[in-house]
């Protein structure tokens, strides 16, 4: 079965706003790697600072291969790209901190054919 990558983010609330345009600005450059199943950035509501950055992937070679391939290269342009400080610096990060978890799936469930998801 999948394996799932949970990329743990404190971002401070000044740097909410920053974090999801830097994401925003990203959109669709995993959706065509080898492997890749789903994508989501979640967005703490409650009692936490946390931003919840969920990857599901076929297997972990297929993560990895995107990991030294197109996500290295996303960061490494990142320092010479839009929002980059004179000089080619590396803009702040928006996150303090950061933690990925590593999970395998082992059960999952969707809705039944015909049912939406609202209900």
């Amino acid at each position: 079965m999948s394996i799932v990558k949970i990329n743990a983010l404190s971002v401070p609330a000044e740097q909410r706003e920053v974090l999801e345009k830097r994401f925003s600005s990203r959109a669709g450059s995993v959706e065509n790697s080898d492997g890749f199943e789903w994508f989501e950035l979640l967005r703490p509501v409650e009692g936490t600072d946390k931003y919840l950055v969920y990857t599901r992937w076929r297997d972990e070679e297929s993560f990895k291969a995107w990991m030294e391939g197109p996500m290295k290269a996303a960061h490494q342009q990142g320092a010479q790209g839009p929002g980059s400080a004179e000089g080619g610096e590396r803009p702040r990060p928006a996150a303090s901190d950061s933690t990925v978890w590593s999970f395998e799936v082992v059960q999952q469930a969707a809705p039944k054919a015909g049912q939406d998801l609202a209900g």
